[in-house]
């Protein structure tokens, strides 16, 4: 059944049950107008007429007509009427006329910050579904993404103003406070909630620290071979690096105070990329250091909740008794890479500071997601996916440890560490990393060589092979295509 409607020159479609009245017409009239059917100008008909022959309330059509008002569909007239908009809205949203021309332009000669000008991108992350062997990345097959959108749904659906205000730089105080809570019970750490500082992952970690106490030529020490992202953040600024060679305790602690040093970054629970542990005499030797040279420690504890053989290795941080380390950590790793959450635990008299630089940086991290996380660690999802990840990621170490074995014998020797979501292979019969990796990718098999993150020669060539990414099928499968790759590198005459 239709409704006719003379004046209005169109005809309105049945009502959707489903739809209350004022909504109807509503959507009826911006069709109508948008389709040309009512033009720019048209008179519509009196409330009272249009009730009648829509069977409506007078009030739903006058509640109708206001609605699209504000939207800037209908204009009224004293005296005279209510009229299509002479200008809609949606055409206030789009360019119209010619397509624009794209013609070469000469580019400027730019003036750029220094930042501008040393700034080096952060490598992309690799795409498509993994391969054995990604690394840096958790099993997302097995995140329980169902879960996740119910707690989600709730915290939405119980969203309060104060939630859609903001909140304080420093981050989502209930989530601050869980974070702490978790942070002391499981790793060790000393830190009441107002210390918690809340960013979007390591990287804004470290970026926040590198402008909170570097100045361009001041040193930093770090880790050699280390985490990209941080070389890339503190030569950004302008810091002056120097590597630290490692050894099967860790980082090797400099003999004397260092003058210039500021700053030392480490990733003492499962040092990346090689995977050893930091001894317990290493760490106090490394603090004893930074209290005399008046540099601070950045404790990278990026994926220390992943170890196999034994309890997690406690936070460095609980150690600290002059307040020279700030640790952090994020969920990218535990979770998944695209929450962009982590944290960064600050000594007390270094708060304010590091809160004025973070609301002048990005005010705070996304609110909402923060909310969700807090539900999620606070009703004991958090712990129960840790435990589930840690057997799965078990069970993957050990079917490559076992298909190593089987075959990669004289090619690959693996790291004997258990611990993280990726394992070092130091290569046999002098084959290149960068070589081996090209081989391997030519066989769909993802590896990266250690001296990707080295900046100066390796005395030993090695792989960084992943593990939590992927099955243990695609796991065997990587092995075997691997074992040909690297077989064939050691046939092909050297250059």
């Amino acid at each position: 059944m239709r409704t006719r409607t003379d004046d209005l020159a169109l005809t309105l479609p049945s009502r959707d049950a489903r739809l209350p009245a004022g909504r109807w017409l509503c959507s009826a009239l911006r069709a109508a107008i948008l389709d040309g059917r009512l033009r720019p100008g048209a008179r519509l008909p009196a409330t009272r007429d249009l009730a009648a022959r829509c069977r409506l309330s007078r009030g739903t059509i006058v509640a109708a007509f206001e609605q699209m008002k504000s939207e800037g569909y209908l204009t009224g007239r004293a005296g005279s009427g209510t009229y299509v908009s002479a200008v809609l809205p949606d055409s206030l949203l789009e360019v119209r006329g010619q397509r624009p021309v794209h013609r070469p332009v000469r580019s400027p000669r730019r003036r750029l910050s220094d930042l501008g000008t040393r700034v080096r991108p952060f490598p992309p992350s690799a795409a498509g579904p993994a391969r054995a062997f990604r690394a840096n990345q958790p099993a997302l097959d097995l995140f329980p993404t169902t879960l996740w959108a119910q707690v989600a749904g709730r915290r939405l659906r119980r969203a309060s103003v104060d939630l859609l205000r903001g909140c304080d730089p420093m981050g989502y105080t209930p989530l601050r406070r869980v974070v702490a809570d978790y942070l002391s019970q499981a790793r060790g750490v000393v830190c009441v909630p107002e210390q918690v500082a809340i960013v979007s992952g390591i990287q804004e970690a470290l970026d926040l620290v590198a402008r909170l106490f570097l100045n361009p030529g001041d040193g930093v020490c770090i880790e050699n071979p280390c985490y990209t992202g941080a070389a890339l953040a503190f030569e950004a600024l302008g810091a002056k690096l120097t590597g630290l060679p490692l050894d099967n305790d860790g980082v090797l602690v400099p003999r004397g105070p260092r003058p210039g040093v500021r700053l030392i970054y480490v990733t003492p629970a499962h040092q990346f990329p090689v995977g050893v542990s930091m001894s317990l005499a290493r760490r106090l030797a490394l603090l004893d250091w930074a209290r005399r040279s008046d540099a601070l420690i950045f404790e990278d504890d990026y994926d220390s909740e992943f170890r196999y053989a034994g309890p997690p290795v406690p936070a460095m941080q609980g150690l600290d008794r002059h307040g020279v380390v700030l640790f952090a950590g994020s969920f990218s790793k535990v979770l998944f890479p695209s929450i962009r959450l982590g944290y960064l635990v600050l000594p007390t008299d270094l708060v304010e500071r590091a809160s004025a630089v973070k609301s002048v940086a990005n005010r705070f991290a996304p609110l909402l997601e923060q909310a969700v996380l807090s539900d999620f660690m606070s009703d004991g999802h958090f712990g129960r996916h840790l435990r589930r990840m840690r057997q799965a990621y078990a069970e993957r170490l050990s079917v490559l440890l076992e298909s190593a074995t089987q075959s990669l014998a004289g090619l690959l020797e693996i790291s004997e560490v258990e611990a993280g979501l990726q394992t070092t292979g130091w290569l046999r019969e002098k084959i290149k990393g960068a070589v081996a990796a090209a081989a391997a990718a030519s066989r769909r098999v993802e590896v990266n060589p250690l001296s990707r993150y080295s900046r100066t020669p390796l005395t030993r060539e090695g792989l960084v092979l992943g593990f939590a990414a992927v099955d243990v099928r695609e796991i065997r499968r990587g092995v075997r295509e691997l074992a040909i790759a690297l077989d064939q590198c050691r046939q092909a005459p050297s250059r």
